[in-house]
């Protein structure tokens, strides 16, 4: 007797299918769109913000910043298969906040804590309306 993957379950089927329908509001498009840019942001703010002598944070806003982006690339592609990690975008959004206290170095001065603060709690923003958008039920 063959058995078909678990995969292929009805149930399972149905609930990426409805994933996938909430990912297609435009609720969802925003969120995902706003998330990219963000992280877009994040990543190129130690240049446009004018602190790359700061080797450290440059790094990791850099390296958080290209992560974002790519969490937010992957719930705008597959939001079926990558809701259940949108729970990380708040986390990264809260260590944004606090990179300029946290990583080595002297780095914490007016505009590095200003762009990463205000970065940081538009992802925390972000990431739970993330969280919230497989949470909601299709009207």
């Amino acid at each position: 007797m063959a058995t078909e993957p678990i995969s292929m379950h009805p149930d399972i089927a149905q609930l990426r299918a409805k994933y996938e329908a909430v990912a297609e509001t435009q609720t969802a498009q925003a969120v995902e769109g706003l998330t990219f840019l963000a992280g877009l942001y994040l990543a190129i703010s130690p240049w446009v913000v004018g602190f790359t002598g700061f080797t450290t944070l440059t790094g990791n806003n850099l390296i958080v910043g290209i992560a974002m982006a790519l969490l937010a690339i992957g719930f705008a592609a597959a939001y079926e298969r990558t809701h259940g990690i949108a729970w990380v975008m708040p986390l990264v959004g809260a260590w944004t906040i606090v990179a300029p206290w946290a990583v080595s170095g002297d780095v914490a001065t007016t505009s590095t804590i200003l762009s990463n603060v205000v970065t940081g709690g538009v992802a925390v923003l972000l990431g739970l309306g993330a969280m919230a958008i497989g949470m909601r039920r299709k009207s």
